[in-house]
């Protein structure tokens, strides 16, 4: 069983988002990218690949057991970027701006529970995003070229303020149309008092 830890998106959030990926894919060329679906973009704070069902108790238990220790935040959306960089663009992102260092320290408090129950643990710096598209490999080199100077050209935005009470686990499964996402679990951040 697939599954990944995320942060569900709210209704606006994704209506703006599929503004976003209008107005890009009307920038480039197309068959150049993949865009994501609307519904299937998350703030992924974990990605857990598959998971055997007996060892699915243990991932319950983390995110029931890590998520309550932190606070409820708001974030910030906008600005795009890719990676690895704009001259070999793979992944085409919206960015996510979180001031209170909540969401750094809730990632880090995910990644260090899901280690200590045998997970491995993520090599890459985490850098919160949300993924709106991803370079087809059929694209050329040119392509991807295209790609990166178009979003350097690209106007900064915002897409407004978002406030997180809740964390997700999320089981995906992969059909033939795409993936299909369906919530096993919320986890309830700490209100303020």
């Amino acid at each position: 069983m697939s599954s990944f830890v995320a942060i569900e998106l709210p209704e606006a959030l994704r209506h703006s988002l599929v503004e976003i990926i209008k107005t890009l894919s009307s920038e480039i060329e197309p068959h150049t990218i993949r865009w994501v679906r609307p519904e299937g973009i998350h703030l992924t704070l974990k990605f857990l690949g598959d998971v055997d069902p007996p060892k699915m108790e243990k991932v319950h238990h983390v995110v029931q057991d890590v998520v309550p220790q932190f606070s409820v935040f708001t974030f910030s959306a906008g600005g795009l970027g890719c990676f690895p960089n704009l001259r070999r663009p793979r992944v085409i992102w919206v960015g996510i701006h979180e001031q209170s260092g909540e969401l750094k320290a809730l990632q880090a408090g995910l990644e260090q529970g899901f280690s200590a129950q045998g997970f491995q643990r993520e090599k890459r710096v985490f850098h919160p995003h949300l993924t709106v598209g991803r370079m087809r490999r059929s694209a050329r080199q040119a392509d991807h070229r295209a790609v990166g100077e178009a979003l350097g050209q690209m106007e900064d935005f915002s897409l407004g303020e978002f406030r997180v009470k809740e964390v997700c686990l999320f089981r995906s499964d992969l059909r033939p149309t795409g993936a299909v996402y369906t919530k096993l679990l919320a986890a309830s951040l700490e209100e303020e008092a």
